[in-house]
């Protein structure tokens, strides 16, 4: 007699687990998730463990010789994820002023709201400063080795602007209208100033560089304001230049008479 094997019918899915499950996230999903999110040695996110990495070397070794092999070493994260977050070495010092920009931005300036605007960039461009202290030796290195190479101080002038442009929004000062842009540039050049002040100035009290930084802003401001009367004063002269440009742009449309006055069969 030959026996058939019992065969076991497929488990039907129980709805009320079914539906647990699919509530719960996948472990495997969740890891890779985090994976994703902190994969650096140090369990931070790439993009600030990456310009982490490079500020700790800049501040060991000469910029020239780090390479981006050794800041995707430092920071514990493959070439391919390096190239992810950023282009180039110089790109991650764009990181790092984005990195101190958050730092200072999170940090409330209402308690300054009655203060004249001097005032209160002083104090955000002081809080920069300590945002900035913990990378002193790295930020000299990086600055003496920078300083004789135009197109590198040309794009991190780019980067400053952006980032001077969210400091003075937290001073409460616009950068908007006629000016906007002579006074972004003003406050770029005034805080480099002040930053070779603090460079090297290693007292605690930065007393030499809060004398600058005070300087500086105090000359900026006159500068504006001698900037702000001379566009005043040109106003009429300008809208007078406008003028003329428009015309010579749309030259005024002829009378259909004076076409006919000015064609040669008139006259027969």
């Amino acid at each position: 007699m030959v026996t058939t094997p019992e065969t076991t019918p497929d488990p039907v899915p129980d709805s009320n687990s079914s539906k647990s499950g699919s509530a719960k996230a996948d472990p495997a999903k969740t890891n890779s998730a985090k994976t994703d999110s902190s994969n650096s040695k140090t369990g931070r996110p790439p993009r600030e463990a990456i310009v982490e990495a490079l500020m700790r070397l800049a501040a060991e070794q000469p910029w020239s010789d780090i390479e981006i092999t050794d800041i995707a070493r430092e920071a514990g994260v493959s070439l391919a994820e390096f190239r992810d977050a950023f282009p180039s070495k110089g790109a991650v010092l764009g990181g790092f002023a984005r990195m101190i920009d958050a730092k200072v931005l999170a940090e409330s300036s209402d308690d300054l709201a009655d203060e004249p605007p001097r005032e209160r960039l002083f104090d955000v461009l002081m809080r920069r400063l300590d945002a900035m202290t913990p990378y002193k030796p790295a930020l000299r290195r990086i600055a003496f080795a920078l300083r004789g190479d135009p197109l590198a101080l040309a794009a991190l002038n780019g980067v400053a602007l952006n980032s001077q442009r969210f400091m003075l929004a937290s001073a409460g000062i616009a950068t908007e209208g006629p000016l906007g842009g002579l006074k972004l540039q003003g406050t770029v050049i005034a805080f480099a100033r002040t930053m070779e002040t603090w460079l090297d100035d290693d007292d605690p009290s930065l007393a030499r560089t809060m004398a600058r930084l005070d300087r500086e802003i105090r000359n900026g401001e006159r500068f504006m304001e001698r900037a702000d009367d001379v566009r005043r004063f040109t106003a009429p002269f300008r809208a007078l230049g406008r003028t003329l440009m428009e015309r010579r742009r749309n030259p005024r449309r002829r009378d259909p008479e004076d076409e006919q006055d000015r064609d040669p069969a008139a006259a027969i």
